[in-house]
């Protein structure tokens, strides 16, 4: 078995040019032809291929089933947040149906490649105190070819966005789809992350068998999927969103996961606006009614501009302070040097005091 984190696959072109071109002169021409069936072999990275029309109804349908989630969260209320509190929830929500959307759509276009199957359920994969050992203390090339049993002793367990099983090569991919690498920046979960997801690659040969029919495969790579699309990094198992037709071995997925993005950001911000005009609509209400004189009736003015006394007036009230008593330094005993007596110290969780 061989495990690694995730390097470009050698992919095969799916014709040579001279097969493409004898596939293109076999096809028909006349008046019933369908225009743009397919793409000369030259222009082709993989062995099949999925285009947006193809697809839209079902990645619209995720668009509309995820912004339906965001707008339906029940924010509760709170004091600092005030009437933009619903605004803080949408926002909270869109990073998480985010995630969720980009995990339903790369299962969906999947698809195009009869070879691949995508698990999403059940991927509870035990971190066996063996495989989290090994990773720590180990470099990861060094590991290639090491199989641990699944039901191994285990200190918890990781559960990945997805498992694509490619068939055709024997190979298992673990795939962490993030909505955006920015907000681990140089923190160390980044490193946990990774550490937990080699732990359990070198398991999943053994689970697949026991879990999934006997499934077999003899190579599992590991990637972190930046859906932002930021500068990736293979060797250490870092891959952008615009590269994911190289793992699933799809030409054409991550143009239409850039087009699932756009329309999904077009509807977030629809959603955002609209509760943000709700907002100030609310705010303006209550400026208005603040402004009216009729409202302030019995409450003190404050004085925004400062105070309303004058400089004379001002000394006056200063001098009667400092008149108003003198410091008492008697608190200050010569017994507060003595060593204090031993007391018996309890620790503990806090709980209610105790009634007088």
């Amino acid at each position: 078995m061989t495990t690694h984190t995730l390097s470009v696959p050698n992919g095969e072109v799916l014709r040579s040019t001279a097969a493409a071109a004898s596939a293109f002169a076999q096809r028909s021409f006349g008046p019933d032809a369908r225009i743009g069936i397919g793409e000369p072999a030259v222009l082709r990275r993989h062995p099949h291929i999925v285009r947006f029309a193809e697809v839209e109804a079902d990645l619209d349908l995720l668009i509309d089933r995820a912004i339906m989630a965001i707008a339906d969260g029940e924010p509760i209320e709170d004091e600092i947040l005030g009437h933009y509190v619903h605004i803080a929830s949408l926002v909270r929500a869109v990073s998480f149906r985010e995630g969720k959307l980009l995990e339903q759509a790369v299962e969906r276009l999947a698809k195009a490649n009869p070879n691949i199957t995508v698990l999403t359920q059940s991927l509870k994969l035990p971190l066996v105190k063996a495989a989290l050992e090994a990773v720590s203390g180990n470099d990861w090339q060094s590991l290639d070819g090491v199989k641990l049993d699944c039901e191994a002793p285990a200190k918890g367990s990781y559960t990945p966005d997805l498992i694509v099983v490619n068939r055709a090569r024997h190979t298992a991919y673990i795939l962490d789809l993030k909505r955006s690498l920015a907000s681990y920046g140089d923190t160390s979960r980044l490193e946990e992350l990774k550490l937990k997801m080699m732990a359990a690659a070198m398991v999943l040969p053994d689970w697949l068998y026991k879990h999934h029919k006997r499934m077999m495969v003899d190579t599992v790579e590991v990637a972190i999927v930046d859906g932002a699309s930021r500068p990736s990094d293979h060797a250490t198992g870092i891959w952008a969103l615009s590269e994911i037709d190289e793992l699933l071995e799809i030409d054409g997925v991550a143009a239409c996961m850039a087009e699932l993005r756009l329309r999904f950001g077009r509807r977030v911000q629809q959603l955002l606006e609209a509760e943000a005009r709700k907002a100030l609509g609310v705010m303006a209400a209550v400026a208005l009614d603040a402004a009216h004189p009729s409202i302030m009736a019995g409450k003190p003015l404050i004085a925004l501009n400062g105070s309303a006394r004058s400089y004379e007036e001002e000394q006056a009230m200063t001098a009667l302070d400092e008149d108003d008593g003198h410091y008492d330094l008697g608190c200050f005993d010569e017994d507060q040097d003595d060593e204090p007596e031993p007391v018996r110290i309890r620790v503990g969780f806090a709980r209610r005091p105790r009634g007088y």
